[in-house]
């Protein structure tokens, strides 16, 4: 079976850099084609790309996949800042010319599952705080790991959370009830720590990514995953856990 050919879009990037140097090692994959800011999109309909991995900034994302999909190219997301809004309409030109997506806030196995851990415990505990941390030139605050990571757990709590408490300015950003503090500092990869609590208890569930290195098995499943998986699908979780 040839390879399936893969195209870069972000490829100057720190974590575009690693993911090249991934698939170019994968004996399934072959890096069709490394797509800086200074290149045209062009290029994967040029090289024959299949499957495009879009590393790049929140403000051009959701149009680089809306480009790939409209051209039947299958997209991998790792960038952060898609609205729901955004997801919609990917839907809709997924399913209008067949080309699929596969959206996940955080790749790092060790991430999808602190995120599921979390979403687990929520209902047995009155409230929940976030703490993440990243390196310097993040873009985005609050992470899209922790704004999902809310998001989960908030859905396992249909009557809503506990009283909040003091209501300060440093108490963070509310995301569905649940307070997310971002904190930005040089010699950080990608960090976060959940804290539940109750009467009596808390419960801390952490995770830290301390190498880009840690994303890269969750890229590749989905970059192999993508042609198989119909319409768009949100979250890495979908893939480790099927049917779930």
């Amino acid at each position: 079976m040839p390879a399936l050919r893969v195209g870069v879009v972000g490829a100057s990037g720190r974590m575009g850099s690693e993911t090249c140097a991934a698939i170019t090692h994968d004996p399934d994959l072959e890096l069709a084609v490394k797509v800086t800011h200074s290149d045209s999109l062009d290029a994967l309909v040029e090289e024959d790309a299949e499957v495009a991995v879009d590393f790049t900034t929140p403000s051009a994302v959701a149009a680089n996949v809306a480009w790939c999909l409209d051209r039947g190219i299958h997209a991998v997301v790792g960038t952060t800042g898609l609205s729901d809004d955004d997801v919609s309409e990917l839907r809709r030109k997924a399913e209008a010319s067949g080309a699929n997506a596969i959206i996940a806030p955080n790749f790092a196995v060790g991430a999808v599952l602190m995120m599921r851990f979390a979403t687990e415990a929520a209902p047995h505990f009155d409230r929940a705080e976030i703490i993440e941390r990243h390196h310097e030139n993040k873009l985005d605050a609050p992470s899209g790991t922790a704004a999902r990571t809310a998001a989960l757990m908030s859905a396992r709590r249909p009557d809503g959370w506990g009283p909040t408490g003091a209501e300060a300015k440093s108490r963070g950003e509310d995301h569905r009830g649940v307070r997310i503090h971002s904190v930005r500092v040089p010699g950080s990869v990608a960090h976060q720590e959940v804290i539940l609590g109750a009467r009596g208890q808390t419960l801390t569930i952490r995770h830290d990514s301390i190498d880009r290195a840690s994303f890269m098995p969750g890229v590749l499943l989905a970059v192999k995953a993508v042609a198989k998986s119909p319409g768009v699908t949100v979250g890495l979780e979908r893939l480790l856990f099927p049917g779930a």
